[in-house]
């Protein structure tokens, strides 16, 4: 699962001590590993080697340059929600097509911007977002290539925050209609038909959601065969699980398993966006104890990494096991393991049962490369963290600290005020 293992009761990050790492770039930290992030990638390119397949890693998840240009390196290509994700895929090398772009509220210049790169596709998620792709492809003389993104009305039984193919959901457009909203886009001049896409949401622990979802697909499919409208990528999207306590995901093998049989004989090329299967496990969040004290019915371990930092824990009541650098015995507490933020929410475990920890020892959230640095903010006016990648005994800093300069670096004072 990943390479995070005590030595000598020590937490490494491969063959480096979280520790040393700790003291040489200081803390909050986010440290990944390389091997558990080629591994995890590997993972689902193994798995499907007999079958015509894309693995687009969804850069919401972590878009550091380094991990992007780890998933390039191995043919990886991107799933983007953002021109600014678009910018940061092809800096680090990922080929336009291979670039999948969902999202429901993509912007003029934006899809100006993607259509000049000649993206694999558009994942389109509504009829004004289709008449708007066909005037941007008009104007620039060209054609846009498309998958519409199907909503399959799924429960994939995950945390309400995160499902993304429920008929509640603002994602994609709904099954009912997908028919005749192919036959409209097959009708406009500047459109290009080249795919169907689903994403159903994240955190899913379960094959049964992914499966019906795709059942429904291929129905949809047949049906477009019979219009005379050809599909060449299947776009299943991303939503895979990982383990943050007790879960117990389905292997990217076991997924493969199931579908390939669903899929045999049709001329189809899979596209997959994993995200936090890809860098969930393969990143950890390094903080210091600043200080302990006793509460009314707990401790309160209180650390220098707050919800700015890591915000699943306030956002979804997220659970991300936490533990000292230091493995040795020592009593445990009931304890909440609290940031310097001055919010109520601003904590990074609560109610549990955990090794007691003293002023000045370090401690790691484990699970937090997927989410963590990507969804971090300046509230506080708190410089984000830098960001270490650790290659078997080596480590390099790949993204540096924030200053307070960085913090105020694009404010500008009006002239009245000078």
């Amino acid at each position: 699962m990943h390479y995070f293992n005590y030595k000598n009761s020590v937490l490494h990050a491969e063959d480096v001590s979280v520790e040393t790492l700790a003291e040489t770039y200081g803390t909050p930290l986010y440290v990944y590993s390389y091997k558990t992030l080629l591994r995890h990638f590997k993972s689902y390119d193994d798995s499907f080697k007999d079958f015509p397949h894309i693995i687009c890693y969804a850069l919401k998840a972590n878009s550091n340059a380094a991990i992007l240009r780890t998933f390039a390196a191995e043919g990886g290509g991107a799933d983007i929600v953002s021109g600014g994700e678009l910018y940061r895929a092809l800096r680090a090398g990922i080929p336009p097509q291979k670039i999948v772009y969902a999202g429901v509220g993509k912007k003029e210049d934006e899809i100006n911007y993607a259509l000049n790169q000649d993206i694999l596709m558009f994942n389109v998620e509504s009829e004004q977002e289709l008449m708007a792709l066909d005037k941007a492809a008009e104007k620039l003389g060209k054609l846009v290539p498309i998958a519409l993104r199907i909503n399959p009305g799924v429960d994939p039984a995950t945390h309400a925050k995160i499902t993304t193919g429920s008929k509640k959901n603002k994602f994609g457009i709904p099954f009912e209609g997908a028919l005749e909203f192919y036959k409209l886009a097959q009708k406009l001049k500047h459109v290009k038909i080249v795919g169907i896409h689903e994403h159903i949401g994240s955190q899913i622990i379960s094959l049964k959601p992914f499966l019906i979802a795709l059942q429904r697909l291929v129905s949809l499919i047949d049906e477009l065969n019979a219009e005379g409208i050809e599909i060449k990528y299947l776009d299943i999207g991303g939503g895979l699980g990982i383990q943050y306590l007790d879960e117990i995901p389905p292997h990217p093998a076991d997924l493969a398993e199931q579908i390939k049989p669903i899929l045999q004989g049709r001329n189809l090329t899979i596209v997959m966006e994993p995200g936090r299967t890809l860098v969930g496990n393969a990143g950890l969040l390094v903080t210091k104890v600043l200080y302990t004290k006793k509460g009314h019915d707990r401790d309160f371990i209180i650390v220098d990494a707050g919800m700015n930092d890591m915000i699943r824990p306030a956002m979804y009541d997220a659970y991300h096991h936490i533990m000292p650098v230091y493995k040795k015995n020592r009593k445990d507490v009931f304890a909440d393991i609290v940031g310097p933020i001055c919010e109520s929410s601003d904590y990074l475990g609560k109610d549990r049962d955990l090794p007691a920890m003293q002023q000045g020892e370090y401690a790691v959230v484990m699970s937090a490369g997927a989410y963590g640095y990507s969804m971090s903010s300046n509230y506080n006016s708190r410089p984000r963290a830098a960001e270490v990648l650790v290659h078997g005994a080596e480590h390099f800093l790949i993204r540096k600290r924030e200053t307070y300069d960085d913090l105020v670096r694009n404010e500008l004072v009006p002239e009245f005020m000078k």
